[in-house]
């Protein structure tokens, strides 16, 4: 971990490292009297108010020498100011950043990962770095020409469990074709809240997202088609571990789902969840993967990934397997 540095105004001028681009100019007559944001937007319009106003409160904006964080300060004719273009979070987020990635399989076309618990997979707002995509990115160089780095499905932040990469646009191109047509075979582990009936249950019911809460999807009549097999394993006490097949890969489905039918998954305090067993988590785990290689002549291939330690002990208590 990086140590912040000793100046408590310490800005992008005292770096060397991704310097950003420095504009520098006099205050000129019709300055005078003018705000320092409705300055910064007279010689920077490329950029947002707001966007300027935040760089300003960051401390990467100086007069005469002196930093200044207030965007509302009044200038005066003659006063030398400098700004700082430091990037914002959103254009650095398609950078390379070296971390370690946990392969279960990786050949010249694909990869295979298994994706631990708290890695978001793409850059979103709150976070535009240290995601999947970024380590993506520094793995192999021609992820830098693919879509989304080549992802082609995702698993949310919390959920852990595997996840197929193309590494080449062929690859992805024909594993995207594979998922749409629904011949990607994905199974989850699950724990719910309830007893859930015994055997095996369809669930059809189309997705969208929820109109009264943006960071939610919902079952609704207007919503996406979306399938989801939920099989009963074992039941222990008011928790039901459950395996889950995909037929359709909506955002959230299969929290959704399970809520649906009144059994949400343990921790998924979204869809009304509890931690319970020990589980702080959504209690969700990406187990199998199967499909024809997109370039080797249908080449199948099969994967399975453990549960992690907090969604193991949890599913021995309700299954009693070791």
């Amino acid at each position: 971990m990086v140590a912040p540095p000793a100046d408590p105004v310490a800005t992008a001028f005292d770096a060397d490292d991704d310097a950003p681009e420095i504009r520098a100019w006099v205050v000129a007559a019709d300055g005078h009297g003018r705000r320092l944001d409705h300055e910064l937007v007279a010689h920077a319009g490329e950029f947002s108010r707001s966007h300027l106003q935040a760089l300003v409160e960051r401390g990467e904006v100086r007069i005469d020498g002196d930093v200044c964080a207030l965007p509302s300060r009044r200038l005066k004719v003659g006063q030398q100011v400098e700004l700082a273009l430091v990037p914002t979070a959103e254009s650095r987020a398609f950078r390379a950043e070296p971390m370690a990635l946990a392969l279960v399989y990786e050949d010249d076309a694909l990869l295979v990962i298994d994706k631990p618990v708290g890695l978001v997979v793409h850059p979103a707002a709150g976070h535009w770095s240290g995601t999947l995509l970024n380590g993506l990115l520094a793995h192999h160089r021609a992820a830098a020409g693919l879509p989304r780095a080549g992802i082609v499905h995702r698993l949310d932040k919390d959920t852990s469990g595997l996840m197929v990469v193309a590494k080449t646009l062929p690859a992805m191109t024909a594993l995207t074709r594979a998922i749409a047509a629904r011949s990607v075979q994905r199974d989850y582990l699950a724990l719910a809240h309830g007893v859930f009936a015994d055997g095996q249950r369809t669930i059809d019911a189309p997705i969208a997202r929820d109109p009264r809460s943006r960071t939610r999807m919902a079952v609704l009549a207007a919503g996406k088609a979306a399938r989801t097999d939920v099989q009963r394993l074992a039941v222990q006490g008011d928790v039901s571990a459950l395996r889950c097949s995909l037929h359709t890969g909506r955002t959230h489905q299969i929290r959704v789902h399970l809520a649906h039918v009144g059994h949400p998954l343990l921790a998924d305090a979204l869809y009304g969840g509890r931690p319970q067993l020990g589980v702080t988590r959504q209690a969700l785990h990406a187990l199998s993967l199967r499909f024809e290689h997109p370039l080797d002549a249908g080449r199948p291939l099969a994967f399975e990934a453990a549960l992690p330690a907090d969604l193991a002990a949890a599913w021995r208590q309700v299954t009693g397997t070791p």
